[in-house]
């Protein structure tokens, strides 16, 4: 027997921001559109808002080194039950396994750091790409 009003299929939307800061506001305009479409619930929507800020800017900064001729491209696929984000920069990548704690007393002070850290506490599961140029994160919906 078939089942009506059954969403199985994804929907895709793709964002392609030059390497600078002020771009992060058509970050969070498309956030907040899939989170009107979707009705995202207040808690995962601030969850997304903090976690994708965080990775563009690192994709911005430290990985394309401000450089406005080089993209971020980021992808959010909403699936039925998730959204999966991936951001991806043109930089060489980071090694992610190998970060500083930055709940270590010496790296309490730092005023960097703490991103990676407060993404992989918010999202519901954040995985890097071998050369740690994309990271994807999950937001259970």
């Amino acid at each position: 027997m078939e089942q009506a009003n059954v969403h199985t299929s994804s929907e895709l939307f793709t964002l392609q921001l030059p390497s600078k800061t002020e771009s992060i506001a058509q970050l969070e305009l498309l956030i907040e559109e899939i989170a009107d479409k979707y009705h995202v619930a207040e808690d995962t929507f601030a969850n997304m808002m903090t976690c994708l800020n965080e990775a563009a800017i690192n994709a911005i900064i430290h990985g394309n080194k401000l450089d406005e001729n080089k993209k971020v491209i980021i992808n959010a696929e909403v699936e039925p039950k998730r959204i999966i984000w991936t951001v991806t920069d043109e930089g060489p990548g980071f090694d992610y396994a190998n970060l500083p704690d930055p709940t270590a007393p010496e790296n309490l002070e730092n005023l960097t750091g703490r991103g990676v850290f407060i993404i992989k506490h918010l999202a519901d599961q954040c995985i890097f790409n071998v050369s740690g140029n994309t990271i994807e994160l999950h937001f259970k919906i």
